[in-house]
Formats: C-alpha cells, structure tokens, sequence
C-alpha cells in the first residue's frame, strides 16, 4: 500500500515536521493540500504555503497551498473547498499545526494561553470536524482514511504538566481526540492515531526556544517516515494508539538510527516532552 493519489490535508506544512510529512507522501505521488497561515516571507521562520507547494511538487506530488488560520471556522472550511474542488476529496487529515509557550502559570498571558488552546486542541477538533464528511467518502470507496494527530502519549504525571500548564494542557487535548475520535469514527473505518518523537527534532521553531542544542536533535524526517507507515497501514486495524516515532520505526526493522541524527554519533539526545 502507498500513498499514490491519495489527498493530505496537513496543518502547519510550510515548514518543519508538516513539510517533512508532505515531501515523503509527495515522493509516492500524493496531492498535498498545504494549510499554513504563512503566505508572505517571514524574517523569524523560513517557508511560505507557496514554497512548501514547490519542494512537494519537486518531490514528486500536487500540492495546493492554502492559506488558512485553524482558529477560525470559516478559513477551515473555506480550505476544505478549495481541497474538494481541486483534488476530488480528501483521504488523509494531519493535525500538525501547533503552539507552544514552555512557561509557567504567572508567566502565560491569557492571549498566549488562548493561543496554545485555539491552534492545538481547538484546531484539532475543529479540521477533523471540517475533514470528517469527505473522510468518510474516503472510507465509502474504500481508499484508507487516516486522520494522524501529531500529539503525545497520555501520560497523566504531575511533572509533565508542573513547569508548562497550559502547554501541555493544549498539546494533551490534541491526544484527547485520537482517544476519542478513534472510537467515534471506527464504525466508519477510518484510523485516528497519533504520532510523537523520542527526542527533540530540529525544526525552525525549536531556534525559538532558548538553550536548545540543536547538534542533539533529530531531524524531522524520523517523523516522515513514521508518519508513512501509520498513513499506509490499515485504517480498520491500526486506530488509537499513541505512537512513538523510533519504537515504531524499529517494529518495521529499522535498526541504524544515525541517518536522523542532526549530529550523526550523538548519544546523548534530548528527550522530548511527556514520553517517560
């Protein structure tokens, strides 16, 4: 099974691990609906919709870059056309996009709060909400619908939540609708999971973040290709579960690790969040 034809609606794509995602399913020649607010350069991050549309469709697919705000229903649905009326349907739904403010409660303001909450767990909801009727097509016609949410384990412990509250409250209610979403929309056979990284991974983003080694990263690509193996699997089978990116990868038999490493021979990678 591959990606061939197949329709990804993914959030975030213009750069980083959502970009890394669209360039692998590209190279089976996917269409990748590129939803990202990003359409003019900006000097703090590197990559438009419109140059993520270029390196997919240099990778092998058909992209269609849309400008989109997941916090807003109209700019949801409004993409969700532009992806039905360009390419058919939609078959894959990747929740990528994400806020994240690694501060402590005195230190969140409640626009940075409502930020966190109104991209991660709120935007989550509301694209699988927006995706759900053509993903059930997809199911209708037999072509493997996934929705695959880029959140971590539910591992209920007091110090993955004691130093960021709000975060990992956000990030945890992405996780929340793959549990959720998983049994609501099995009747329908369409796979929800999600999928997060051992480590840290090296995205523009993460030069954001004060005091991060970045040679003690991973690249982006250990997710891509983890991320290929949940889209390819069996949406009937494979649903609910929370996926670590390196375990998942070695039951497929990947065992040499080094090619993901921003500095090959590294052994002391950071750890990322909310993975004990």
């Amino acid at each position: 099974m591959n990606l061939h034809g197949k329709t990804l609606f993914i959030t975030g794509a213009s750069r980083g691990i959502g970009l890394a995602i669209a360039r692998r399913a590209a190279a089976d020649g996917a269409n990748i609906v590129v939803v990202a607010k990003t359409a003019e350069p900006d000097p703090r991050l590197p990559g438009t919709i419109h140059t993520a549309a270029a390196e997919i469709e240099a990778a092998g697919g058909q992209a269609l870059p849309v400008a989109a705000d997941i916090r807003h229903e109209a700019s949801v649905l409004a993409a969700v056309a532009q992806a039905v009326a360009r390419f058919g349907g939609i078959d894959i739904l990747v929740n990528n996009a994400s806020a994240i403010s690694l501060t402590d409660t005195p230190g969140t303001p409640m626009k940075r709060f409502d930020l966190m909450h109104g991209v991660n767990a709120r935007g989550t909801y509301l694209c699988t909400q927006a995706c759900l009727g053509e993903l059930i097509k997809s199911a209708q016609t037999g072509r493997n619908p996934h929705v695959l949410n880029l959140s971590p384990p539910l591992a209920m412990r007091t110090h993955w939540f004691q130093h960021h509250v709000a975060y990992s409250m956000a990030k945890y209610g992405m996780s929340l609708c793959t549990l959720g979403h998983a049994g609501e929309f099995r009747r329908h056979g369409i796979g929800v999971n999600s999928l997060w990284p051992r480590t840290a991974v090296y995205t523009s983003a993460l030069q954001m973040i004060p005091g991060v080694d970045i040679g003690k990263c991973r690249k982006p690509q250990i997710l891509a290709d983890a991320a290929y193996l949940i889209l390819t699997s069996d949406a009937r089978q494979v649903s609910g579960n929370f996926f670590i990116d390196d375990a998942l990868l070695a039951e497929h038999g990947v065992t040499d690790f080094e090619p993901y490493s921003v500095t090959p021979g590294t052994k002391d990678l950071i750890p990322d969040f909310f993975v004990d």
